[in-house]
């Protein structure tokens, strides 16, 4: 299989050129999902991971974007990269990662990010940023010595894709845009207008 029919491969190799050229996370995405009454949500987050199969992220359990996604596990990525001209779009149903997966990536993370993930209450109220200190404070006694374990309220998801769309900038608006739809074990592939 091609690069051009494959748009996993072509999506990996973007990333990678624009790993060596945007300023910022190359990474970073806009996770769009809905509740379960359809009102939509967006917000960026970091991508974790890709393979043929799935696109992987993480975060807490309680989150708004988590409460999202286990009431409509559907949801759409968003990757947008100015320095070489490509967006990529990518939709399709969302389901969590295993507990072995959540374990073995939170053991990576830098000691600082996991107690962090142990003090916020992310999107729930706050008093102000010293109500967060103090929750850092807290936990950075806790877990002074030893291994922190990964909290029971934080992990990930995965995005298995049924369609990416790729848009590539070109003059005069005559933008250039691929449709990769799954079809059975491959992909469909279609040009749409700009």
């Amino acid at each position: 299989m091609t690069k051009e029919t494959d748009p996993i491969r072509l999506f990996q190799e973007y990333l990678e050129a624009a790993k060596k050229s945007e300023p910022g996370d190359a990474t970073a995405f806009v996770l769009a999902t809905a509740d379960a009454g359809g009102a939509p949500s967006a917000r960026v987050i970091l991508l974790k991971g890709a393979d043929a199969e799935r696109f992987i992220f993480y975060t807490n359990l309680e989150s708004r974007k988590s409460k999202d996604l286990f009431a409509n596990p559907r949801a759409v990525m968003c990757f947008y990269w100015d320095t070489i001209d490509i967006q990529v779009r990518i939709e399709g149903k969302v389901t969590p990662v295993t507990p072995q997966e959540a374990d073995a990536y939170f053991a990576m993370r830098p000691r600082a990010s996991q107690i962090g993930a142990w003090a916020s209450d992310q999107s729930r109220p706050m008093e102000g940023m010293l109500a967060l200190e103090k929750r850092v404070a807290k936990f950075a006694v806790k877990y002074a010595i030893g291994k922190v374990p990964r909290p029971p309220f934080w992990s990930g998801f995965c995005l298995v894709p049924a369609r990416i769309e790729f848009w590539n900038r070109r003059p005069f608006r005559l933008h250039k845009r691929i449709v990769y739809d799954r079809q059975g074990d491959g992909w469909g592939m279609t040009h749409v207008y700009p």
